[in-house]
């Protein structure tokens, strides 16, 4: 198996494939994930057939996040996503890895080093309401503002991620401004079915609850998707409280020295191939 970094059509197979896998993918993903590490996707093909593939994207020289990793069901069992995992290892170099994996395959990241943090666990319910005052677009929230508060809350500064996210189209981004500072932000993007929302990041529970109504207002009458640390009670409350269920989980993990997230205030994960 040859296996080379993909281009911008290769990240469109990539995001295709986990649509087939039933992950769910924003509309817009491929751009916004190869704008955080254009070199961070690898495919691999045999005999110009693609069969499988990783990213590593690689925010800083300390911290990487470990998604996308998929061998095309009929090239299963052959050693192939072997291949692709020393690939993207060796990508990551000695970097901090962080991946949301399916909670079945726990024991074998384990076995490769990375160690539970938490669950994530994403609730569906369906959108609607109305948006309550206060909050504002993104559009008017100063860059650099927004870069530090979302770098206090992720492990490191994704500033070229937060670009090509919110450079989405088809997108609803607000943010709470109190006393000049941002206190709180969210995204919510269509995805192949529905929206979901992702980040929700706020500093406390009720700043939370009013971007996360403004932006199922957005949503109106299409299905809704939030990603929840099972850590946080807060978040999962908000999540009860407006008749989200479970329908999906992940294992968050990390090898290397595990970053201190503010689980307390993350409301919602940004996504579960970038982290």
């Amino acid at each position: 198996m040859s296996i080379a970094v993909a281009d911008a059509t290769g990240v469109e197979t990539l995001v295709d494939w986990a649509a087939a896998e039933g992950w769910n993918p924003g509309r817009s993903d491929a751009a916004a994930f190869r704008a955080a590490d254009a070199d961070g996707f690898l495919l691999g093909t045999i005999d110009g057939e693609p069969v499988g593939a990783i990213s590593v994207v690689r925010y800083d020289p300390t911290f990487a996040f470990l998604g996308l990793y998929i061998v095309r069901p009929e090239w299963r069992g052959r050693g192939h996503g072997l291949e692709m995992w020393h690939a993207g290892m060796a990508l990551a170099g000695d970097r901090t890895i962080g991946l949301d994996g399916v909670v079945d395959h726990q024991a074998d990241y384990a076995r490769s080093g990375f160690v539970l943090m938490r669950r994530n666990i994403r609730h569906g319910g369906v959108g609607g309401g109305e948006a309550p005052e206060g909050l504002v677009s993104l559009d008017a929230v100063d860059r650099k503002m927004l870069v530090g508060y979302d770098a206090g809350i992720f492990p490191v500064p994704r500033p070229r991620f937060l670009d090509g996210w919110l450079a989405m189209a088809g997108i609803s981004a607000l943010g709470v401004v109190r006393d000049g500072a941002l206190v709180g932000y969210g995204v919510a993007r269509p995805c192949r079915v529905g929206v979901k929302i992702g980040p929700l990041f706020a500093d406390d529970e009720a700043t939370a609850e009013r971007l996360f109504i403004g932006l199922s207002a957005w949503t109106g009458d299409r299905p809704l998707f939030l990603d929840v640390p099972e850590t946080n009670d807060a978040a999962r409350r908000l999540a009860e409280r407006h008749g989200m269920a479970p329908t999906f989980e992940t294992a968050r993990m990390y090898a290397g020295v595990a970053p201190g997230e503010p689980v307390e205030r993350i409301f919602g994960v940004t996504t579960f191939e970038l982290g």
